[in-house]
């Protein structure tokens, strides 16, 4: 049985998803909390095995609660908000803080689409539940020297990134250190909710000195932007580099947008200039394009297990032996300047 914590401090919105959650023969709500305080009490008290949490709440909010929760007792946490910008923009706060995932709050049960969203919440709530978590990293080891240049090293022309759960963190960490003018466009495929992609895009527009957007099929790829990928599609380029791609073909092992076309894409059209970065994530997305990005003479780089929240997708990079260097955010941007130059 999956202990679960439901944080949420509208009374109507809580019983939703205590309703939603119970009817499953494999949860049980242990408790309810109406703000961070009283939930970081339950924790202590009851040690729930994952916590679904809301980020606009009086007076400690989603953001602080898992901050301290992921430095006191570390557990899975699904933040669980509504679309509004400003909700959706905490929510990415909240994912740097420690939780693993953000989904969009129920519809009510009369709603066409409370099926659907009930079961991506007992789903993602129970997926999440089996990841391992450890009290979140200290800055110092995350903020490692920068790394020697290896010897003979091609000039990277684009960074090309896949990430899933814990990778918005990861993601946000690297993006905070690369200078203005970094002088290669950098796409992002990033698992997330639908409904999240323009959220995210501003949060990591904040970040750091690089503007980032979401993409748009034919968009000129220009160096020093962020070009995430939209809900629900596929991110590439196109044969001749210059422009971002954007498609609704079939899903890769379960996922769209996925890394593997992402990478496969900038493989076959930067060849030996393609850069891949994979972050934090369950499974192993993105390891088979992967692959044809290092036929091509590409060069690879993965986050290391001890600053993952999760080390799949990575672990899975390295296993394969596709991995030229194995690092954490910090020292994945400094070497990300190395290998892309002017």
């Amino acid at each position: 049985m999956i202990r679960v914590l439901v944080v949420e401090d509208m009374p109507t919105a809580r019983q939703l998803l205590v309703g939603i959650l119970s009817a499953d023969p494999e949860l049980e709500v242990v408790g309810q909390a109406s703000d961070g305080a009283e939930a970081l009490a339950l924790v202590r008290a009851l040690r729930p095995d994952a916590i679904t949490m809301d980020v606009m709440m009086m007076p400690v909010d989603g953001i602080q609660a898992t901050a301290q929760i992921m430095a006191e007792r570390p557990t899975p946490i699904v933040i669980v908000t509504s679309l509004d910008v400003n909700e959706v923009t905490l929510s990415m706060k909240a994912l740097a803080a420690g939780a693993l995932a953000a989904l969009p709050k129920p519809r009510g049960p009369g709603s066409p689409g409370f099926a659907e969203d009930a079961r991506r919440l007992v789903t993602t709530v129970k997926a999440m539940s089996r990841v391992a978590l450890l009290r979140r990293p200290e800055a110092a080891r995350l903020a490692a020297p920068p790394p020697a240049a290896p010897p003979e090293v091609p000039r990277g022309r684009v960074v090309a990134v896949a990430a899933s759960t814990g990778g918005p963190a990861a993601l946000q960490r690297i993006l905070a250190r690369l200078p203005a003018g970094f002088p290669a466009p950098v796409l992002v495929v990033q698992h997330i909710a639908l409904g999240f992609a323009e959220g995210f895009a501003r949060w990591l527009a904040s970040a750091g000195p690089l503007p980032a957007r979401v993409a748009r099929d034919g968009a000129l790829l220009e160096p020093g932007v962020v070009h995430v990928a939209p809900d629900d599609r596929h991110l590439g380029v196109s044969a001749d580099g210059a422009r971002a791609r954007v498609t609704d073909e079939a899903p890769v092992g379960g996922f769209r947008p996925s890394g593997t076309p992402l990478f496969r894409s900038v493989a076959a059209a930067y060849g030996a200039g393609a850069v891949g970065v994979i972050l934090s994530g369950m499974g192993r997305d993105g390891v088979e394009g992967l692959a044809e990005l290092r036929r091509a003479g590409g060069r690879i780089v993965a986050q290391d297990a001890a600053s993952c929240a999760v080390d799949g997708m990575p672990g899975a990079a390295q296993a394969a032996g596709l991995a030229d260097a194995v690092l954490a955010p910090d020292a994945i941007a400094d070497r990300l300047g190395l290998w892309v130059r002017r």
